[in-house]
């Protein structure tokens, strides 16, 4: 019934939390003296806050006791069973009808041992737990534990010569729960060979050497040619063009066009010439290039990329982005207006009018940064983040400097012709259509921030269905506005539905219906990279979907070598929009998922996960010392010190001593290429277990 009532657990586990794997316990073990030949093995499990084990010997029927099970007892016999450090809290359960004992916090099981032959002492075996909150309990789990001792010269002299030592046969001493005399050879600690369960080899010591596998290996990687370490071109190029679509989005928002009348006048006032016009244009636009990208130089400078990156997944900046763009888009509606205060305005504008020559232009251009900011901002907060997260100091500058060269290039065109200007269209009915629409979008872009934050601390309020359901009503409105059924204060009386409102009308209605069937579990591959992951979606009838088994380094790399198998590292981040768009467009391919899911050990490690480490780490990196606090920081470091790269998505393959297999893969949605790079890997592994 024991056993019943454990698998019981598990299947309601699996349905309601499959979201994300939870460890909530972890095990250390170590060996003090007491005297020659006594010693004892101590198992301190530390436990997260709200969590509980439950304590030895629990009466049948009831929840998975904890037992420690030794596999291997050599040179060395058991004295006694373990003894725990402090008392067990005692409830009476209504579930189960009886008082379960259970610790929380932290506790120590300490066993007594008596040596019988140092030179052969080994003891090696598991501890089998259940950890439970005051909302689920998680399915019965194991822990692997391998002790050797250092044989001294004087334990050896005062021990006898063993005779038919009984610890020699190995049996499988069970102390918790019934002894058993059948021996478990090579028994897995998980659940499956193909689906492990990651807390199975929690700490387990393997033969890998922990420290090895941190060690750096960027120069391996580049003896393979890797491109990937060197591609800050490439990645300077993305968030270039990003920041010029950026700039031209910004010329449809309703700031900029109040800038359009005041370029005019403040170019017909100055000298008719053409080639002075043509000089004064392409200094004016010179100078909002020069504004912008100072700006993005500055941010720069004060914060580092490093701390723009961190910044981009902090749970108050997120937030404080999310109601940003949320009262932006209350203004776009009509409720308020936001504008600078007028005594900013006019004293720039003056200060631009009663000067001449490169002052009054960079007056002028300072004015149009200044007065366009309340629509540009959000843009230009979304591209500094964006670019932050490319890992390079310099990302900021280059993606402000295709954001300002956008923006300057038609200014800087009609200072040439400013009678052009002039015949441009008046603000009215359209131009506040325009504004709405905005709104419309800004209020759906503002969900991904929230998000971000949401997946970063696991307060799981934003899951995908209901993401989605949000999305698919602002869409669904937005269809409806465009037909003129709804309808806000400041617009004008829409007496009949032009062509370019129906068709815009048409793609959002098309856009919300699309995004219905998400609902169920489709993959929704075009919004993948704004939508929180599938797995963070309870009901989900979609299993075309890749999940790494694995969010441990260290313990995937422990079952890796257990299985036999190579492994591929996904450096990937909550807030990771390219990493969103590879899983949903290349693991999910037939042949990528057969080969992720059968040949590899899959192991994703999250930069940007803000769960706390039991314990702070201080590391020297660049002649600094650092401590890392968070599980994101420690994944962080990895990947900076071991292979040397700090962009995502990062996806590299490795044997099981931590070596490369082949060069790093970066951001390409090419599948071909992508099952390219994983069978050299598997080809590089076979060649190295050959020889």
């Amino acid at each position: 019934m024991k056993k019943i009532s454990g698998i019981l657990l598990s299947i309601l586990v699996t349905v309601a939390a499959q979201a994300q794997i939870l460890t909530p316990v972890k095990w250390h073990v170590t060996l003090e003296n007491l005297g020659f030949p006594e010693k004892r093995i101590v198992f301190t499990a530390t436990i997260e806050k709200g969590w509980h084990v439950y304590d030895m010997d629990l009466p049948e029927n009831g929840p998975v006791s904890t037992s420690f099970i030794f596999n291997t007892l050599k040179g060395a016999e058991l004295v006694g069973k373990p003894v725990p450090s402090v008392r067990p809290t005692v409830v009476y359960d209504d579930i189960f009808n009886m008082d379960l004992r259970w610790y929380g916090e932290a506790v120590s099981f300490s066993q007594k041992i008596k040596i019988t032959d140092p030179k052969r002492f080994k003891v090696a075996g598991e501890i089998e737990f259940m950890a439970c909150n005051d909302e689920t309990c998680l399915p019965p789990d194991r822990f692997e534990f391998d002790v050797e001792q250092a044989v001294t010269e004087k334990e050896v002299a005062a021990t006898p010569e063993p005779g038919n030592d009984a610890s020699e046969k190995q049996p499988v001493a069970t102390v918790g729960e019934e002894e058993t005399s059948e021996p478990v050879v090579g028994q897995p600690s998980v659940n499956a060979p193909d689906v492990p369960a990651p807390a199975a080899l929690s700490g387990s010591g393997g033969a890998v050497d922990d420290a090895d596998l941190w060690t750096p290996v960027i120069e391996e990687m580049k003896a393979y040619g890797d491109t990937v370490l060197s591609a800050t071109d490439t990645s300077w190029l993305y968030i270039f063009l990003a920041g010029f679509l950026g700039g031209l989005i910004a010329l449809l928002t309703p700031c900029v066009w109040p800038m359009i009348p005041m370029t005019v006048s403040f170019f017909l006032k100055r000298s008719k010439e053409k080639k002075r016009a043509v000089r004064d244009a392409l200094t004016y636009g010179a100078a909002i290039v020069v504004i912008y990208l100072a700006m993005g130089l500055l941010i720069t400078a004060l914060f580092g990329a490093s701390a723009l990156n961190d910044l981009s997944t902090n749970a108050v900046f997120n937030i404080l982005f999310f109601l940003l763009l949320v009262v932006f888009a209350v203004s776009f509606f009509g409720a308020f207006d936001l504008v600078l205060p007028a005594s900013w305005t006019n004293r720039l504008d003056s200060k631009a009018d009663s000067t001449t020559g490169l002052i009054s232009l960079f007056f002028m251009a300072f004015t149009l940064v200044l007065v366009s900011f309340s629509c540009t901002g959000p843009i230009i907060g979304t591209l500094l983040v964006q670019a932050a997260a490319m890992g390079s100091s310099v990302g900021p500058a280059v993606g402000m400097f295709g954001f300002a060269l956008a923006l300057s290039i038609p200014f800087g065109f009609f200072a040439v012709f400013p009678n052009m200007l002039q015949r441009m269209p008046k603000s009215g009915g359209w131009l506040n259509s325009v504004k709405v629409v905005l709104g419309f979008l800004e209020l759906a872009l503002a969900l991904k921030f929230l998000s971000v934050a949401d997946l970063a601390y696991g307060w799981r309020i934003l899951d995908r269905e209901v993401f989605l359901v949000l999305w698919i009503v602002i869409f669904a409105l937005l269809g409806f506005y465009l037909l003129g059924k709804i309808t806000f204060a400041h617009d004008s009386e829409v007496k009949h539905v032009s062509v370019s409102r129906l068709f815009l009308a048409i793609l959002s209605f098309a856009f919300a219906v699309y995004m219905v069937p998400g609902l169920w579990g489709a993959p929704l591959k075009s919004i993948s990279a704004f939508a929180p992951p599938l797995s963070t979606q309870d009901f989900n009838l979609y299993d075309d979907e890749v999940h790494a088994p694995f969010d441990d380094y260290e313990i995937g790399m422990a079952y890796a070598e257990k299985v036999n198998k190579p492994v591929i590292i996904d450096f990937s981040g909550f807030g990771c929009v390219n990493c969103r768009k590879m899983e949903a467009a290349v693991w999910t391919d037939p042949a990528v998922k057969q080969v992720l899911e059968n040949e590899y050990v899959l192991i994703t490690l999250f930069v940007d996960d803000k769960t706390k480490l039991p314990k702070p780490l201080t590391i020297e990196e660049h002649g600094k010392r650092r401590t890392l606090k968070t599980v994101g920081d420690k994944w962080s470091y990895l990947q900076r010190s071991k292979f040397g790269a700090n962009a995502q998505p990062f996806y590299v393959l490795l044997d099981n001593d931590g070596k490369p297999l082949a060069p790093s893969y970066a951001y390409n949605e090419d599948v071909a290429e992508y099952i390219r790079f994983l069978q050299d890997g598997l080809l590089k592994y076979k060649e190295k277990k050959i020889h």
